[in-house]
């Protein structure tokens, strides 16, 4: 029985009562390692004894509320662990340490990975289902002081419709600028986002945006467990250099190569100076937009190269999504409109619903059904877009600083993230106060 590893949730998590103790709970079914290694519970069997149904329980208690990420911190002979629900981080409950490890390990052995060995990063992932609904489950075990590791697991809802551009709710400028410059055949096109913003899921998304009937596209970056239809995998031959490889796929007569993500200087020089008759299109760690093109001129050494190399770098940032069974519509007052930038013919603005209070005895109301009361349910994409003009390849050849980059942005009306996050107020998916949420918090997410 699960054992509410959270304790109760919290009101802005959605929480209600505590799960009756006698209460059977379907636990979370565990179905094998995304690396095909097959987990040995038999020669582990005391490990699975006292790890396997604390870690379901762990498990299932995250994906009854949702959580993007669950991680646990083991610290002297107390664990914390931490919930991540919609981009926003939850304080969950401690644990005893003897437990922490053995959810750790179990999860590591399930996973693929080595359960003895503490003193690497490890990572790897699994299959699993819960209450008839895939999900894939990735495990990254970090080395810590005093010989203990921390446990992050991040969760993959395989049913989720957000593969194309349109399930992610682009902007049809942006669909259309994808389709025109990704098959170019020169240059780089960059997806760019810190960690839990989405990027991944953006970058796929903008792969599936090439028209892959009129243009070949081909990669060597590794795709996991998901798949792009039409996209080749090229197999490259052993012992052959990133170099060697553009090459053979520059004969193969390409358009677009899908590359490895772009984390260090000597990658990015490579890249730039090979991407001249040949789409490159890479992930990017950054902040945003503007920050990866700073950081490119940084690494490379020669703005001039990165400059002629842009052809558009397109990053996203996750924000919360109004619940559609609770949120409330008002009509906003002109100063409102005017001090946030929005049209002043704008009619109606939407907010997070409040639980209804009664007159007589002063008490609040159920709250949702759907999002608990958080008001929030689920998060949408924002997304910007910085397009490779002469105008703007003539600032990035001055190495500019990310806010120059910006300001070059705006002055060219080229999508930015705060652009899209008015569409998406207007649009009713989102609210003012979210929207300010996110940006004056500073969060990735």
């Amino acid at each position: 029985m699960i054992f509410g590893m959270f304790g109760k949730k919290p009101a802005d998590q959605g929480g209600g009562e505590d799960h009756d103790e006698d209460e059977e709970i379907e636990l979370v079914s565990f179905q094998g390692a995304l690396n095909g290694k097959s987990a040995d519970l038999q020669a582990n069997a005391k490990l699975a004894q006292i790890g396997l149904i604390p870690a379901k329980e762990f498990v299932t208690d995250a994906l009854s509320r949702r959580a993007e990420m669950v991680r646990i911190d083991i610290k002297g002979e107390r664990a914390q662990s931490t919930i991540s629900v919609d981009g926003v981080v939850y304080a969950g409950s401690r644990m005893p340490r003897p437990q922490a490890v053995a959810i750790t390990q179990i999860m590591k052995l399930l996973a693929g990975l080595d359960p003895k060995n503490k003193a690497t990063t490890q990572q790897g992932g699994l299959k699993s289902d819960y209450e008839g609904h895939p999900w894939e489950i990735s495990v990254e075990t970090t080395p810590q002081a005093e010989g203990v590791e921390r446990l992050t697991l991040r969760f993959r809802d395989l049913k989720a419709k957000l593969n194309t551009l349109d399930e992610l709710g682009f902007p049809g400028i942006v669909r259309q600028k994808i389709r025109e410059k990704t098959p170019n055949r020169k240059g780089l096109v960059i997806i760019a986002g810190p960690p839990g913003s989405g990027v991944t899921t953006t970058t796929f998304a903008t792969i599936r945006g090439i028209d892959m009937y009129m243009y070949s596209c081909m990669s060597v970056a590794n795709l996991g467990s998901r798949e792009i239809i039409n996209c080749t995998k090229f197999e490259s031959q052993e012992g052959d250099s990133i170099v060697q490889t553009i090459a053979r796929v520059q004969r193969a007569e390409a358009d677009v190569l899908f590359v490895d993500p772009i984390k260090d200087a000597e990658y990015a020089k490579t890249l730039v100076d090979n991407c001249d008759t040949l789409t490159l299109m890479a992930e990017m760690p950054a902040k945003d937009a503007a920050s990866a093109v700073a950081q490119l001129c940084a690494w490379v050494g020669d703005s001039a190269k990165v400059a002629d190399a842009i052809q558009l770098v397109i990053s996203s940032k996750l924000i919360r999504q109004l619940c559609e069974e609770c949120k409330e519509a008002f009509r906003p007052n002109p100063k409102l409109l005017a001090k946030v930038g929005l049209p002043p013919e704008t009619k109606v603005l939407y907010k997070k619903g409040e639980a209804s209070v009664d007159e007589k005895t002063g008490q609040e109301g159920e709250p949702c059904g759907k999002c608990g009361g958080i008001g929030y349910y689920g998060r949408v994409a924002m997304l910007e877009m910085l397009e490779g003009t002469e105008e703007m390849k003539e600032v990035i050849k001055q190495s500019p600083t990310a806010d120059a980059i910006k300001a070059q942005m705006r002055k060219e009306g080229m999508q930015t993230l705060q652009k899209d996050g008015l569409r998406l107020v207007v649009e009713g998916k989102t609210s003012l106060e979210e929207l300010q949420r996110t940006f004056s918090s500073g969060n990735p997410q």
